[in-house]
């Protein structure tokens, strides 16, 4: 628009008084403003027809005819000529003829049907309808500047004589020609230009406050077309006021602002008024509410924008009745959804503009609190996710990050979908695909919701297409192979069948395809398969339906099918699935609806638990996997009482069967069994014992020896039925845990005894300790539940009694897992299984074969140096034969017999330092013990010794369960002459390695190895969390314990030796007097078990997550009090109860253990240090962890604790390595503490200020004295650095140095980022420490002048090549700075290629000599190299520097720098060895670079 303010001057429309150039408005012209009394009345001014006719003359002067009996005036041809014209007659002549214009024309439009002529078009079409391209008669007039203002105001007060007939006919029912108002305000529409806008606008707001609904609409609506740009000021407060007394022209008022073009002010004032409006504006307004406001946002606005709508926006969520009326209408579409017209607004808005998305993002990625998060978030962020795959992945990752932090909970999700069915409709995909990648998910939390939200997706879409999409998602997650996401798939299944099995079994045809592939599962997602089915089968039984039924059938022919098939695989699926069904079916709560014709559902299941157990008596593996698992569900299932009943008539034939009577606690006769006398065994309740364990004649029994292996888990099924029927108490059966067991003679466990034994009475004796240890321990996972606080009706004096018969028992399992070690080591025996390993029907391994086999294979291959290359490939392929083979029909062959097979070692040579059980490298070893065989001198056998010949065969005792470890807070004072802990360590011992078992099964990365070791089937389905809040409470028992034998160790008093004895004698096992007790050894290995122990505990992600039991194991683990130095160095200061005390609390307390040890033993005190090592990664896994949870800022952390406790460990890895001792000190030589000495020295490199100049000091300085005088050596200063370490240190220098250098490379290539903006300072940081890592590297390079072993040669050329691979990926950066600092770029380059050298120095050498050790490395290294000389002729070649580049053969030298006269040596000469003459040219492949001025002298 043009606005003329230079023609026609601004005036006021109150006042009466002229401006220069235009007189006074005569008074009819304005009514409402004249001053003149004398004037007639506005009516007698429409009868004088003497202003009428000047007026109509002066139009008709200028080509207009007003008066046309056909239509509207006729205007001329030319409109701009008519308006030129008015304009000069008005402004050129007299005012008096301006003011009797005006007069004629408002006395003219008097009439209403002359005003409508003057409003009207000039022209129509041909069809009747006014043509949009002309213009009335007022138009014209309006864009004469000298008359406009005066007929605006005429024209706005002549609005309000038509409302009435606007307000009568709703404004809908009358078309443009005969509403009168739409008229008048259709002629300021477009209006090329508006010579007083102030006025103009102020008399049109006058006008729009008073006008009725429906016009007021279309006058806010037509303002920017009617004003402009000008008053937006005047246009933008009176809209507000408007506002405010009327919320209903919210939708005109925002289309109106939309179209204004205001200034930033305006528009934040305009952004205001409209959040104002969100919580009182009607619903069916919001959805152009919504859309104003998104598409008005701007990056100073929008996060004030987004915040307002999340905070005031009621969406759905809360009691929304009008949809939950509206579900009832099933077919029927809401009419006026306004919700999701609200969706709508949403989704199109935030497609449009991409920054509302990314702010949406960033506020909900602030949020931390809970309560901060609202239904509409979840809403925000699927219609984000639905705009396309752009933002998908970043929804979906704040969606995992917001549930794992339970700051979007199940309950919110509910408030989405639950009675919103019809508005979920079109997003029903969206959710699904987000529960696809929940479930699919690692994280817990995040599977679970995945899981709810399927489960609410079944239930709120009840039409068969939503429903059959839900489940063949499922049936998608089950086909996918990872553990996790099969299983939380068949949760889901099992929790729909449980709840919707009626609705399911129309359906059940998308799902019965799993029943097919049953071998594929673990037996954890078996249960969940066999749990759906179940429920499905339950629902069929009560149905009419013989759809439903044909289910039922199926599922127990299967079962049936199973169970007697002779195969153990599908016998144990069947069993599975039997006591899967029992559960489900014998329910006691269960409500029974068979018909007449059939069996009640208890029948069913007490028939098939009977049919079970008949094809299982014929073997007793089967028999166990059916005890153990029907005990587990007793644990968690009330039975119907009939099928208890049953239950407990077979279990009581457990006294006929295993227990024999005794007259005063003794052998009614004495008999003999296969020539072996047979005494009874830790008769813990003395001559009152009525019966006793009859072990040894079963054993000697080959008709009778396989009813042991079922006797532990006959008896935990029966310490189960006892305490379901005794409300928790094993009081009727309490004689079993003092009775004695009937065992071989105690005499031939001496030398001359076992030497006397045959071969199979050595078989009977070892499986008879074998059974005994077995039953031992089944009373302890019985009995521990009676102290352990979960029984309320045992007394206090029958717990302590049971407490003290415990440890007397856990004596007993350590003395018989002693003999039985040793009595194997003399016979070569496989022990039965006597638990049926169940982790995966694909894998029958565990069976036949130890997994520990393949965990310890290289550690075989280092003992068999002497076994043929051929020969370790064969039993390579034998054990791979063995795991590959999955029929399960076939025998394997144990790693015993493999061994055997292949000339290895035999069972008690076979090591078992396992990898993830430090203790196994320490105390007294079996190994140097001869067996009993060979000599009737008495071998002494250490009690803490690691039981290696039993260890091969572990996993298959019965497995200790986790109520367990309360014996860890449990001590013995009786039968001894004075307290003395360390009598009571090997009982400790125990447990803590049992506990060290069971962590690395929960241990990430260590789950193939706990395979071995065989956990219950009750342990396997008990979560890291659950296992962590069983064993919290004995935290503070574990450090009492460390504590005592911190003590111990620093006496080093081997005094009161006979105490162990005494305990012993005290538990009734048999005096054998080479069983001995060493404090030391014992204490030694407690000390190395409980920190390996905590350090594991530490370390798991799921404690991590808790922090609560965080807490809890870093409280147990607290000094007395902190030192004040270490409190003070941080900043700010921290306070007691905060994790990072906490943390340095611990930290704090192992260190000074570390100082206490480190006097008296290497091997603790590096123990000691990597338990630093672990919390000070525990604590910086706990801040990442807080980091990505967005919580670091706010979180109660210290960002200076960190830090610190990363300069005390790497200052504790440096007094350990400096630490002077004599080689009388130390266990053993360095040689055998090599790994210990290179993580010792890892940790001093990564914890150092600065590893760059620390590495070129040591490799520079340090390293090259080693081979010096012994005088000379001992001013490096670290004792642990002598001939027999170096080949550990310089590996582990090179290892560093190129992970220093992958760092810098990682720094370059975010300098070189555009974002970067990278700075002078910054880029010679970069080229200082490139110049020490290259100098480091040439350094260890060059040592293999002095160095001689092919080791130290292998290791330069493998480490150089991979040093020159990743110092070419910086060549770029060097190129680019090259013109800046190119003095430090070439003297890279020139150090650089002293390595080159030698290492191609070393090449040739490796070749002459047939080193294959090095020459295996070379062609990998030659590549590098080869690129490295072109890159650095590129680097030359591009730059305009003074340098030269050349490229030549080099003369062939040797290490030492002496010309070789031919590429062979002499000594390959005299054996004919032909070798390449182009070997010369490959092998001299470095250039040299100098300058000009050095050319001369290179």
């Amino acid at each position: 628009m043009v606005f003329l303010h230079n023609n026609v001057p601004s005036r006021k429309r109150p006042s009466s008084t002229s401006s220069s150039s235009v007189p006074p408005f005569p008074p009819p012209k304005i009514p409402k403003t004249t001053t003149t009394p004398a004037q007639p009345p506005q009516s007698n001014a429409v009868e004088t027809p003497a202003t009428i006719d000047k007026m109509v003359s002066i139009l008709a002067e200028a080509g207009c005819t007003l008066i046309n009996p056909t239509g509207p005036p006729c205007l001329p041809s030319e409109p701009h000529k008519f308006r030129r014209h008015l304009h000069r007659l008005f402004s050129s002549s007299s005012p008096e003829t301006r003011s009797d214009f005006l007069s004629g024309f408002a006395s003219y439009i008097h009439s209403p049907h002359n005003l409508r002529r003057v409003l009207t078009p000039t022209n129509h079409d041909g069809f009747g309808s006014i043509s949009t391209k002309s213009k009335s008669l007022v138009q014209n007039l309006l864009l004469v500047p000298s008359i406009q203002l005066d007929l605006q105001t005429m024209l706005l007060e002549k609005l309000p004589e038509h409302f009435d007939l606007n307000s009568e006919h709703s404004g809908a029912s009358l078309s443009l020609v005969d509403d009168v108002a739409r008229l008048i305000v259709n002629q300021f529409r477009w209006l090329d230009f508006i010579v007083d806008h102030n006025a103009f606008a102020e008399k049109l707001m006058q006008v729009l406050s008073i006008c009725p609904p429906n016009l007021k609409k279309e006058i806010i609506g037509s303002l920017p077309e009617i004003i402009g740009d000008q008053n937006n000021k005047t246009v933008v407060d009176c809209l507000e006021q408007m506002l405010r007394e009327d919320s209903a022209i919210v939708v005109p008022v925002l289309d109106s602002l939309s179209n204004l073009n205001l200034d930033e002010q305006l528009q934040e004032q305009v952004i205001s008024i409209a959040l104002s409006c969100i919580r009182t504006i009607d619903g069916e307004h919001m959805p152009y509410l919504l859309r104003f406001l998104l598409l008005s946002a701007t990056p100073v606005n929008v996060w004030r924008i987004i915040s307002q709508i999340r905070e005031q926006l009621k969406f759905v969520g809360v009691s929304n009745s009008r949809a939950s009326q509206h579900s009832k209408l099933k077919g029927k579409s809401l009419v006026d959804n306004t919700e999701a017209s609200i969706l709508d607004a949403l989704r199109s808005s935030l497609r449009f503009k991409n920054l509302l998305c990314q702010e949406i993002l960033k506020q909900l990625n602030c949020l931390e609190k809970p309560q901060d998060h609202k239904v509409i978030d979840i809403w925000l962020l699927m219609l984000i996710y639905s705009n396309g795959e752009s933002l998908q992945k970043s929804i979906v990752k704040v969606f995992k990050k917001k549930i794992i932090e339970d700051c979007i909970q199940e309950v919110m999700f509910d408030q989405c979908i639950c009675g919103n069915k019809e508005l979920v409709k079109d997003y029903f995909p969206l959710f699904l695909s987000l529960s696809e990648y929940l479930l699919a998910c690692k994280e817990q939390k995040a599977r679970e919701f995945g899981i709810h939200m399927y489960t609410c997706l079944f239930e709120e879409f009840i039409d068969t297409y939503s429903r059959q999409e839900v489940l063949g998602a499922l049936v998608t997650h089950v086909g996918s192979g990872v553990t996790f996401e099969v299983q939380s798939a068949l949760e889901t299944m099992a929790l729909l069948a449980s709840k919707y099995a009626q609705d399911l079994i129309p359906l059940s045809s998308h799902i019965t395809g799993i029943l097919d592939y049953l071998d594929g599962f673990s037996v954890e997602n078996l249960h969940k398969v066999y749990e759906a089915f179940s429920h499905l089968a339950l629902s069929a039984r009560s149905s009419a339906d013989s759809y439903g039924s044909s289910i039922a059938n199926k599922l127990l022919m299967i079962i049936r099918k199973q169970v007697s098939n002779p195969d153990l695989k599908y016998k144990k699926m069947g069993l599975i699935g039997t006591l899967r069904i029992v559960s489900c079916f014998g329910d006691a709560n269960s409500v029974c609806h068979a018909s007449a014709s059939q069996k009640s559902n208890y029948e069913e299941a007490l028939e098939l638990l009977k049919t079970s157990l008949d094809s299982c008596k014929q073997s007793p593996l089967p028999l166990m996997l059916f005890y153990d698992e029907l005990t587990a569900m007793l644990d968690y299932r009330t039975l119907h009482p009939s099928i208890m009943e049953w239950i407990g008539k077979h279990v009581g034939e457990f006294e006929s069967l295993f227990l024999s009577d005794l007259d005063d606690g003794k052998l009614p006769l004495k008999e003999s069994y296969c020539g072996l006398e047979g005494e009874l065994w830790m008769n813990l309740d003395g001559d009152i014992s009525p019966v006793c364990l009859n072990i040894f004649p079963l054993a000697s029994s080959s008709m009778q020896s396989s009813s042991l292996q079922i006797l532990p888990a006959n008896f935990l099924l029966l310490s189960a039925i006892e305490r379901l029927t005794n409300q928790g108490s094993l009081g009727g059966i309490d004689a079993l845990l003092g009775c004695p067991l009937h065992l071989p003679s105690s005499k031939y466990f001496s030398g001359a005894g076992w030497k006397s034994l045959t071969e199979k009475q050595k078989q009977i004796v070892c499986l008879s300790l074998y059974y005994a240890a077995n039953w031992i321990r089944e009373l302890l996972n019985a009995f521990c539940t009676q102290v352990e606080g979960r029984t309320a009706c045992t007394s206090q004096a029958t717990k302590e009694d049971t407490v003290f018969k415990l440890l007397k028992r856990l004596r007993n399992l350590v003395f018989l897992e002693i003999l039985l070690n040793n009595s194997i080591e003399g016979c070569s025996i496989s022990l039965p299984e006597l638990h049926f390993y169940v982790d995966h029907f694909g894998s029958p391994l565990p069976n036949q074969l130890n997994h520990m086999g393949h965990v310890e294979k290289n550690k075989h291959k280092k003992t068999q140096d002497s076994n043929s290359p051929k020969t370790s490939r064969r039993l390579k392929k034998t054990l791979k034969a063995s795991s590959s083979d999955d029929n399960g029909k076939l025998r394997q062959p144990t790693i015993l017999e493999v061994l055997k097979k292949v000339g290895g070692v035999t069972s008690q040579e076979v090591p078992n330092k396992e990898s993830s059980t430090p203790t196994s490298q320490g105390g007294a070893s079996n190994s140097a013990n001869q067996n009993l065989c060979a000599s009737s001198e008495p071998v002494i056998i250490e009690v803490s010794a690691v039981s290696k010949a039993l260890e091969v065969q572990r996993f298959k005792f019965r497995p200790l369960l986790v109520q367990c470890f309360s014996i860890l807070a449990f001590s013995e004072n009786q039968g001894s002459c004075c307290y003395d802990p360390a009598a009571e360590l090997p009982l400790y011992l125990y447990l803590l390695r049992d506990l060290h078992y069971k962590l690395d099964y929960f241990t990430p990365g260590k789950q193939f190895f706990a395979r071995s070791l065989s956990p219950s089937a009750g342990f396997t389905r008990m979560t890291v969390d659950e296992f962590m809040s069983k064993i919290r409470p004995l935290f503070p028992s574990i450090k009492k314990h460390f504590k005592r034998v911190v003590l111990t160790l620093e006496e080093s008093d081997e005094t009161c030796q006979e105490h162990w004895k005494v305990q012993s004698a005290s538990a009734e096992n048999p005096d054998v007097s080479n069983v001995v007790l060493s404090r030391s050894a014992v204490s030694t290995l407690v000390f190395k078990e409980t920190l390996c122990c905590f350090s594991k505990m530490l370390n798991l992600p799921a404690i991590q997550r808790e922090k609560p039991v965080l807490s809890d194991l870093l409280e147990a683990f607290q000094p007395n009090k902190i030192p004040d130095s270490v409190l003070s160095d941080i900043q700010p200061n921290i306070f007691p109860g905060t994790v990072e005390y906490l943390y340095l609390g611990a930290y704090s307390y192992i260190e000074s253990v570390l100082n206490t040890v480190c006097s008296f033993s290497f091997t603790l005190a590096s123990e000691s240090l990597l338990t630093l090592e672990s919390i000070v990664n525990s604590f910086q896994k706990f801040l990442d962890m807080l980091e990505e949870n967005g919580k670091i800022i706010h979180s109660e952390c210290s960002p200076g604790v960190l830090p610190i406790l990363r300069s005390r460990l790497g200052a504790s890895a440096q007094k350990l390595l400096r630490h002077n001792r004599d080689d009388s000190q130390l266990e053993s030589g360095w040689k055998s503490k090599g790994e210990i000495i290179q993580k010792t020295l890892h940790i001093y490199l990564e914890n150092n200020e600065s590893t760059s100049d620390l590495l070129d000091e040591l490799a520079c300085s340090i390293l090259p004295q080693v081979y010096k005088t012994k005088e000379e050596a001992d001013h490096h200063g670290f004792p642990t650095l002598c001939s027999a370490t170096f080949v550990v240190w310089y590996r582990e220098l090179h290892e560093v140095n190129l992970a220093v250098l992958n760092k810098l490379v990682k720094e370059v290539i975010l300098l070189e980022k555009p974002r970067a903006g990278v700075q002078l300072q910054n880029v010679e940081k970069l080229l200082i420490k490139l110049q020490h890592s290259v100098n480091v590297v040439v350094s260890l390079v060059n040592m293999c002048r002095t160095q001689h072993k092919v080791t130290v040669h292998a290791m330069a050329v493998k480490y150089g090549g991979k040093f020159v691979d990743s110092f070419l990926k910086v060549f770029d950066f060097l190129q680019a700075h090259f013109n800046t600092y190119n003095e430090l770029i070439l003297q890279l380059v020139r150090e650089l290629q002293k390595a080159t050298r030698t290492i191609q120095a070393l090449c040739s050498e490796a070749k002459g000599l047939k080193q294959t050790v090095i020459t295996s490395k070379i062609p990998a290294t030659k590549r590098s190299m080869e690129r490295f000389l072109f890159c650095v002729k590129a680097l030359l070649h591009t730059t305009s520097s003074g340098c030269s580049f050349w490229m030549g053969n080099l003369k062939h030298k040797d290490l030492m720098g002496k010309v070789v006269s031919s590429q062979a040596y002499a000594d390959d000469q005299d054996n004919d060895v032909e070798e390449n003459p182009t070997e010369a040219v490959d092998d001299d492949l470095p250039a040299t670079v100098a300058s000009e001025d050095e050319r001369e002298t290179e």
